[in-house]
């Protein structure tokens, strides 16, 4: 049997254009990608934010990091488990927490996010995303994305690491750091694994010093600012 090419595959352009989505939804869509370490508050400002803008009639949704895992970047365990892969199979398409993994998690949720603010949505993403140069390729897709730039931006939640050793909800920052004493390690994200901050991220919160109602409000402001809501 013959093989589909590459070559053979085609963009194929839609009619609708993005003023016949803002028009049916009252707003842009944008995509607003969540950064910073582990139990910084990415998560619960994301939450909140998807609540408020809900609730004042915005079409929006969060893509959290976990959630993401538990389905399309689930690793090979849970493909096994739950969706009845063989191990090959869920070897090949299930992402662990290798650097490379890391990687094409980031890829394929930057790609999902695209298709949400491209058919209109406000996309919350919640990931550590640690590296500049994946977040920074995010950001190329969407402003070389079809025919048009979509809104991409980054919040950089800049919580300290000792605030987010305190809340530890998932007890990781301990688990790194007993791996650490033992000489292993197993490349946690600002234990022994580097964070990159954004270089210039459009919005920046502290959850030690502000509240989640006003990391809110400073999204809110932002959004109504440069039009993508009313």
């Amino acid at each position: 049997m013959s093989e589909i090419k590459a070559t053979q595959v085609f963009h194929h352009a839609g009619t609708i254009k993005p003023a016949d989505r803002r028009a049916l939804l009252k707003q842009t869509g944008a995509t607003l990608w969540f950064t910073g370490l582990s139990g910084s508050g990415k998560s619960t400002l994301a939450v909140a934010l998807e609540q408020t803008l809900i609730a004042r009639g915005h079409a929006a949704y969060v893509l959290d990091g976990d959630n993401v895992r538990f389905g399309l970047n689930a690793g090979p365990k849970i493909l096994m488990d739950t969706r009845g892969y063989a191990e090959e199979q869920a070897k090949r398409f299930g992402l662990g927490f290798s650097a490379a993994d890391r990687v094409e998690n980031i890829r394929r949720i930057g790609e999902v996010t695209r298709l949400f603010a491209d058919a209109g949505l406000l996309a919350l993403t919640s990931f550590v995303s640690p590296y500049r140069k994946d977040r920074d390729a995010v950001r190329a897709l969407h402003e070389q994305n079809k025919g048009y730039a979509i809104p991409f931006i980054e919040v950089y939640v800049n919580t300290p690491i000792e605030c987010c050793e305190q809340r530890d909800p998932k007890g990781l920052y301990k688990q790194a750091r007993d791996a650490v004493a033992t000489g292993k390690g197993m490349g946690f994200t600002g234990i022994d694994d580097p964070y990159e901050p954004p270089s210039a991220p459009e919005l920046t919160f502290d959850a030690s010093k502000n509240t989640v109602e006003e990391g809110v409000a400073l999204v809110l402001n932002y959004l109504s600012a440069k039009k993508l809501i009313g």
